[in-house]
């Protein structure tokens, strides 16, 4: 079985493992109001900033490329968190939809576009768990332009500061080309919709 194989084996059952922890189980409320039942969930936006750093591992093909480029294992990434929540009023946890265009390896004179899908969940004590796709575009060794996908799974915590949240993302990317970790940081000011 092959590296990329094991690592998507291995990012899907972490993700069912975590998901019933995060989950809280919520006791019935009482009855509710015909105005209670009309709005039962809210929407926040928890959108801004981010950056951080990503690590390719190992010697496969993505790491080859980047050796042949100049440029080391370590990239910086910087660029924008666009979020949608959704959260039960009854309390639990809500549901999240998550786009985040990057711009990486401006350290080393080179723009790497970078575009993630996640969607996941979030528990109200702010842990978060969350799988989609990634789509790249970087320069192989025939210095050609390769759109590259990978499958992307990210876990994280949330931590409230003053009315601003600040999120601490840890993110793990498989992909044939090679597998990625990533640590991002930022920050978002919940507005309500």
């Amino acid at each position: 079985m092959s590296t990329f194989n094991k690592s998507l084996q291995l990012a899907i059952v972490v993700m069912f493992i975590l998901l019933p922890i995060m989950s809280q189980a919520q006791a019935e409320t009482p009855a509710q109001t015909e105005a209670e039942k009309e709005k039962i969930i809210n929407t926040r936006n928890m959108g801004g900033p981010r950056f951080g750093l990503t690590y390719v591992m190992g010697n496969d093909q993505l790491a080859q490329e980047l050796e042949y480029h100049d440029m080391g294992r370590t990239i910086s990434q910087f660029g924008w968190h666009f979020e949608h929540q959704v959260v039960p009023e009854g309390g639990g946890p809500g549901f999240v939809i998550e786009f985040i265009p990057l711009l990486a390896g401006v350290e080393y004179g080179k723009i790497i576009p970078n575009f993630s899908l996640l969607m996941g969940v979030r528990s109200p004590g702010g842990w978060e768990i969350g799988m989609g796709p990634n789509l790249s575009f970087s320069k192989t060794i025939e210095d050609e332009v390769e759109a590259r996908t990978s499958l992307l799974l990210g876990l994280g915590k949330s931590f409230k500061y003053g009315g601003v949240s600040i999120p601490v993302n840890f993110a793990y990317s498989a992909s044939p080309e090679g597998n990625r970790v990533s640590l991002f940081f930022g920050y978002a000011i919940a507005s309500a919709k």
